[in-house]
């Protein structure tokens, strides 16, 4: 009888240990496969946010899996992988790999020279003649992120355009939408003359020698509108760059030729006229200002509202909206030497240089390192050499 005990208990001690042995090795399979798993590192490169209808940034994330080696004891046997010693070195991870780009999303290392693909493309244009496509060509080599040409002017559809509708004046058109159907039932055509050269209240009767003899576009504000009739120059086009809610309001006041009131928020005096008959009379589209502000400049995002230091110049939006509307970009008269604080601010006027350090809106600083981008990488010529 005690023998029978015996094995009894000696068979129910070896049931035991199979179970036992069979439940380690289970759960050191599953630490095995746990650990090679948990052996994969994500890195994410988190793109410039792009400011979108609702106002929000959009990040765009690329994940990218780095899988570590697995010891190489391990790797042929993991059975063996407990009675083995580790390896006395580690192999790392390489280092991240130097941007090419910067915060904005530029090309870092800008070169004068044309791509290879864009010079055999433009190799036969000869000195003088038009080059299809070559602004937005190269400003795509330096900028990937440069978008699809955007209409340049306000038409019938302006409320369906999602990355204006809900962004206030100046990056917007939200809460103008009565301002903007009245002025367009007047002016009704919303096409584009073959060039485009002058901006604000700049004069050209006088200065041609200087600035040429032609202006088809006369993009401008209530306080930087020609306030001389006999100024304006013939068949040009107005265009309102709306930087706020009243600009719009004034400029239906000129389409119906209305009374312009003095007392409507303007910071200066305003014209009260222009003489322009109503299709004659375009409304840019603020994408340029958002795009300039906020993707080209990197100027504060402030949600979308106009703050300290974050609205272009109405040149860096003029330079953005010929980016995408123009074969080939020139400028002239361009930037601002502030080591001058005496020099003429315009050469048209008196105003010195030092009064641009006065305006809250603009960061002129970062405007030039954007426009020097373009001139550097030829995506624009600057013809006075002033940027």
């Amino acid at each position: 009888m005690g023998l029978l005990v015996f094995m009894r208990n000696l068979l129910l001690a070896l049931c035991l240990f199979l179970v036992l042995g069979f439940l380690y090795y289970s759960a050191w399979k599953l630490h095995l496969l746990r650990w090679e798993d948990s052996n994969s590192v994500v890195l994410s490169f988190d793109s410039v946010g792009h400011t979108i209808g609702s106002g929000r940034r959009e990040r765009k994330t690329v994940a990218i899996v780095l899988p570590l080696s697995i010891p190489s004891h391990l790797a042929a046997d993991p059975g063996k992988g407990r009675a083995q010693k580790e390896p006395t070195e580690t192999m790392a991870a390489p280092g991240p790999a130097i941007p090419k780009y910067d915060k904005l999303g530029f090309l870092l290392n800008l070169d004068s020279k044309l791509p290879p693909e864009l010079a055999s493309k433009y190799a036969n244009f000869s000195e003088g003649m038009c080059k299809p496509g070559y602004a937005s060509a190269l400003m795509t080599v330096i900028f990937p992120k440069f978008s699809k040409p955007a209409p340049m002017f306000l038409d019938d559809s302006f409320r369906k355009w999602a990355r204006i509708r809900d962004f206030v004046p100046p990056f917007g058109i939200k809460g103008q939408d009565n301002l903007i159907k009245a002025i367009l039932s007047a002016t009704k055509d919303y096409r584009l003359t073959p060039a485009l050269d002058r901006l604000n209240s700049a004069p050209v009767k006088g200065f041609e020698k200087d600035v040429g003899g032609k202006t088809t576009l006369r993009i401008t504000y209530p306080e930087g509108a020609i306030q001389k009739m006999e100024q304006y120059e013939k068949d040009s086009l107005f265009v309102l760059a709306g930087f706020k809610w009243q600009d719009f309001k004034w400029l239906k006041y000129i389409v119906y030729k209305e009374k312009v009131s003095a007392s409507d928020g303007f910071w200066k005096s305003v014209a009260t006229r222009v003489p322009r008959e109503p299709h004659e009379i375009r409304i840019l589209n603020p994408y340029f200002i958002q795009e300039a502000a906020f993707s080209f400049i990197g100027l504060p995002f402030n949600n979308g509202l106009m703050g300290r230091g974050n609205i272009p110049t109405l040149g860096s939006v003029a330079i953005t909206m010929a980016l995408h509307n123009c074969d080939e970009v020139a400028v002239a008269g361009f930037g601002y030497d502030m080591s001058s604080p005496n020099a003429p601010l315009h050469y048209y006027e008196n105003i010195k240089m030092s009064a641009i350090k006065e305006s809250w809106t603009h960061n002129i600083q970062r405007e030039k390192e954007f426009l020097r981008k373009l001139v550097k990488a030829r995506v624009i010529t600057d013809l006075t050499s002033g940027i």
